[in-house]
């Protein structure tokens, strides 16, 4: 089932998220609707804050990134569920890259974010995992780690390039924004 993506402006993005166990209510009906969600919007990730959903929760498909990068074929079939994620250790040189976010719609900036990063996670079945990643695998997973931490990519952006896109990001809490998916936006005024 496809659910609306929440949006920038919204306090469920601020939020530090909570951990969840193996008996958290329909958490395999909630990975499956959020792949569909994902997909839907033409995503590589979202984070359960993204749906208004404050746990610890991200999944990624990374797959499309592969079509258009021949050298990083370490995307091709880059599926994951990560519950309950802490970063062990980010490293290497950091690189700009031009990001996005579901929630926030038709804004692309330069983020710069650690080339290599560590993660130790449990997956869907609740069994302990730790992977290294590297390039866009490790860009995507810091990316959907921030919204754990109620953190957005453009809290990395510098004074001067937030109060250019303030309006924008304004524009968007109110719902004057046109998207392909489902959206719930804060700021939305009712129809009367």
């Amino acid at each position: 089932m496809k659910l609306p993506i929440v949006a920038y402006g919204d306090p469920v993005l601020r939020k530090k998220t909570a951990e969840i166990d193996e008996d958290y209510p329909q958490i395999k009906e909630l990975i499956v609707n959020m792949f569909d969600t994902m997909y839907a919007a033409n995503g590589v990730g979202l984070a359960a804050p993204q749906i208004g959903v404050p746990i610890r929760l991200f999944v990624i498909d990374a797959s499309p990134f592969a079509e258009d990068d021949d050298e990083d074929q370490s995307l091709k079939g880059f599926k994951k569920v990560f519950i309950n994620p802490i970063i062990v250790e980010e490293k290497g040189e950091k690189w700009g890259f031009s990001e996005g976010c579901l929630s926030i719609p038709d804004i692309n900036e330069e983020v710069f974010r650690y080339s290599d990063v560590v993660i130790n996670y449990l997956d869907e079945n609740f069994e302990e995992q730790e992977i290294e990643l590297k390039g866009l695998a490790a860009r995507v997973v810091q990316h959907e780690y921030d919204h754990l931490e109620g953190k957005l990519f453009t809290d990395k952006l510098g004074p001067l390039k937030k109060a250019m896109l303030k309006s924008k990001l304004d524009a968007i809490s109110k719902g004057m924004v046109r998207v392909g998916y489902k959206m719930k936006f804060p700021l939305e005024k009712k129809k009367r």
